[in-house]
């Protein structure tokens, strides 16, 4: 395996997991509206809540939270409470197919801030490109394991992501010459979560 990636940290040999394209896709839809996970991760905090207080547990203004909940209601992600009126009962709660990806994005939240990268990391391809890259790919290779990426996006996504320390640049000595993108080390505690939202996505 050392001779088919010389360029692999041999910590890493034990264990290389990929997120399936058709994962990666329902990652990518997902994470196409970039409140999504946020809702998610405060409803399965709260077990359910208004949407008031969703929008102050987001920091996120009432537009986009209407946004992003009327796609988690697309997903069959969140529903509305049958039962709201009582001012004890929440206005939205998951759904069970909600409920198996909102702890995952709960805790993608808390490595992002722990990180500092928070912000970047909810950005449309973030997500889909980190999950990616639980592998060390090309740029080619991550055009193809990405539906629906442009070229300009999937660079933004890249420089962004290497500005803020969590992806790695490589070229490669050999001829021609190869540019291999890799999570940094430290990066590498996205990975579980990743995973876990885009196989339940």
């Amino acid at each position: 395996m050392a001779g088919l990636l010389p360029w692999l940290p041999s910590c890493l040999y034990t264990r290389i997991t990929f997120v399936s394209r058709s994962q990666l896709e329902a990652l990518a839809d997902l994470a196409h509206n970039r409140w999504a996970v946020p809702v998610l991760a405060e409803l399965d905090r709260t077990g359910g809540t208004r949407f008031v207080t969703l929008c102050h547990g987001t920091g996120a203004g009432g537009e986009s939270v209407r946004r992003a909940l009327a796609g988690l209601i697309e997903r069959r992600l969140v529903a509305r409470n049958p039962g709201y009126g009582h001012p004890l009962r929440p206005e939205y709660v998951l759904t069970p197919a909600g409920a198996a990806v909102a702890p995952a994005c709960a805790a993608l939240l808390d490595e992002l801030r722990s990180l500092g990268i928070g912000d970047i990391g909810l950005n449309k391809w973030s997500m889909p490109v980190l999950a990616a890259l639980a592998a060390d790919r090309r740029f080619s290779e991550l055009r193809s394991a990405l539906p629906g990426v442009s070229p300009r996006a999937l660079t933004l996504a890249l420089k962004g992501l290497a500005e803020a320390g969590v992806v790695e640049r490589t070229v490669l000595a050999s001829y021609p010459p190869r540019t291999v993108y890799r999570l940094a080390d430290r990066a590498r505690s996205l990975t579980p979560a990743l995973e876990r939202i885009a196989e339940a996505a």
